[in-house]
């Protein structure tokens, strides 16, 4: 058999539940319990002295809250199924003792944190705290209903922390997340602007290259005009001088 994990809550001897072949249908199977250990050849001692009906259904009722708090763990190996309840049998100081110790260790050996979340910490002291619902239910059922209910409560606190944790994760994954996508984004419109702004640079510096082209060619029309211009005036004056000496010529008299 396979052993289960050890766990600080006190369990009794494993107990084999064998089905038989027998019937060819497996409805007709039937389930017989075998303890683990084999039969001894001692001597069987005396029974007990029979106690009080009272008495017996107590503990009969006991039990029933007990495995009724704290079900028998199963497993199976092979095609047989192992059950295991947890121990009914009274507790003592040197008992306390040793699950604290206990539970210091186990804290050591499986390198559970002392601060923080740790799910190894919180396994073992939800053990240790059934191991003492186990105790405290033997000597008085009702408290052990109570420390259940306290234990239920806590659990139930605890998961409603975890699932806020976990929706509080979740948001801030999605805000990360489209946080990334508008900073995707954002650096997408700002390298369209960079090429936008390089796509006007260009047109700027073509539109002042054809400004100064036009510029430097209508300086060199207007030089030309201008030349142009005074080469005709300077026509018109000589040859307003000529006209100017013949007419004169022309209205004095010869002596």
């Amino acid at each position: 058999m396979s052993p289960l994990t050890e766990s600080l809550l006190k369990y009794d001897s494993p107990v084999l539940v064998s089905k038989t072949t027998d019937g060819k249908s497996p409805k007709g199977r039937l389930l017989r319990v075998s303890p683990q250990q084999p039969v001894s050849s001692t001597p069987v001692p005396p029974p007990p002295k029979p106690k009080s009906i009272s008495s017996e259904a107590t503990k009969q009722e006991y039990d029933d809250i007990l495995h009724a708090i704290l079900p028998p763990r199963e497993w199976m190996e092979g095609n047989k199924l192992w059950v295991q309840q947890v121990s009914s049998a009274p507790c003592t100081r040197t008992d306390i003792i040793c699950l604290e110790e206990l539970l210091d260790t186990k804290l050591q050996q499986r390198q559970a944190r002392e601060t923080g979340i740790c799910p190894v910490r919180r396994e073992l002291y939800s053990q240790c705290f059934d191991e003492l619902i186990r105790q405290v239910t033997i000597n008085c059922a009702e408290r052990g209903l109570l420390l259940l209910r306290v234990r239920d409560e806590i659990q139930m606190t605890i998961a409603a922390y975890q699932t806020l944790y976990e929706s509080s994760v979740a948001f801030n994954m999605r805000k990360a997340l489209q946080a990334e996508q508008g900073k995707v984004d954002m650096e997408e419109r700002i390298s369209e602007l960079e090429n936008e702004k390089q796509d006007l640079k260009k047109q700027l510096n073509e539109q002042k290259a054809k400004w100064d082209a036009n510029e430097k060619r209508e300086n060199e029309k207007r030089q030309v005009e201008e030349k142009k211009h005074a080469e005709e005036i300077q026509f018109l004056k000589r040859t307003n001088q000529q006209l100017k000496t013949q007419l004169e010529g022309i209205i004095t008299p010869k002596k």
